[in-house]
């Protein structure tokens, strides 16, 4: 999968590029944080805090379209605070996931002030930290792993606040499961399993270079 998704996200990003007339291809530096949760571990809330930065090449494709490549370095996972403080099953639970990811996405600029987008990332599984129960029992991850690899799909929109500076709000959602998860209650011998996967609202700043201000019209006599 990985393979594959690599070299269609190339062979489109090439096709933006050979389709360039006369404008520059335009860089980017990114800065932001994620909240996020994982869907399927019985865990509620975008909880988790995490950091999204990187880099990306945006490709204008005619006056109000473009197509962007970003590699960017995101922390996902899940957060919920201790439960039962007269319990050894505290309820307490951290997660934490760290992703090199590799965006592609078209996007639409209207008026030079908001873009709005969308596109597909796949992302790069580096380290994976669970604990459960503030460290009472043994984490899932001993038992089934994380997958390696997840395919995300993207909303992205932006605005303008200065210049080349822009307001990025985006958010992500794991197309495939990143693991199946087994469940069995303290007090039950009930078992259940889930998919889980990736969710994530992103708040980011983004700033352009190469980018050409607004020409503003000014009235003459």
């Amino acid at each position: 999968m990985k393979k594959k998704f690599v070299l269609i996200i190339t062979l489109v990003f090439c096709m933006g590029v050979f389709n360039v007339s006369a404008q520059k291809i335009k860089g980017a530096i990114i800065g932001g944080t994620n909240l996020s949760q994982v869907d399927g571990d019985e865990v509620f809330g975008f909880r988790k805090l995490g950091w999204n930065v990187g880099v990306a090449a945006i490709v204008p494709i005619g006056n109000n379209f473009s197509l962007s490549l970003e590699n960017s370095f995101s922390q996902k996972g899940a957060y919920q605070k201790t439960q039962y403080s007269d319990s050894i099953y505290s309820g307490e639970y951290s997660l934490k996931l760290n992703y090199v990811e590799i965006p592609v996405m078209i996007h639409y600029t209207d008026r030079d002030i908001i873009t709005v987008g969308t596109g597909l990332a796949w992302a790069r599984l580096l380290s994976a930290d669970e604990e459960e129960n503030s460290g009472a029992t043994t984490p899932y991850t001993d038992q089934v792993k994380f997958n390696k690899n997840d395919l995300l799909w993207k909303f992205d929109i932006r605005f303008r606040l200065i210049d080349k500076l822009k307001m990025n709000i985006q958010y992500s959602y794991s197309l495939k499961n990143i693991r199946e998860r087994v469940f069995t209650p303290p007090s039950s011998n009930e078992e259940w399993s889930r998919k889980q996967y990736n969710n994530l609202i992103t708040f980011r700043l983004i700033y352009v270079f190469n980018e050409k201000p607004s020409l503003k019209k000014s009235n003459t006599n």
